[in-house]
């Protein structure tokens, strides 16, 4: 198990992380939307190809 400050630690950590992460995608967002255009479409594909193949697997099961 961990120890209390272990458990803090992890927290702080990760309040911490997601503080600076958030932060600099809103720095970045400008170039996100410049260059990163399409890419739901990508992400639509991918989970679509993801069900295909689970989907094959309890068909052929």
């Amino acid at each position: 198990m961990f120890s209390k400050g272990q458990i803090i630690f992890g927290v702080l950590f990760a309040i911490a992380f997601i503080i600076v992460m958030v932060f600099m995608y809103r720095k970045d967002l400008k170039l996100h939307k410049i260059h990163y255009r399409g890419v739901l479409w990508i992400l639509l594909a991918f989970i679509a190809f993801i069900g295909l193949i689970a989907s094959i697997k309890f068909i052929f099961m």
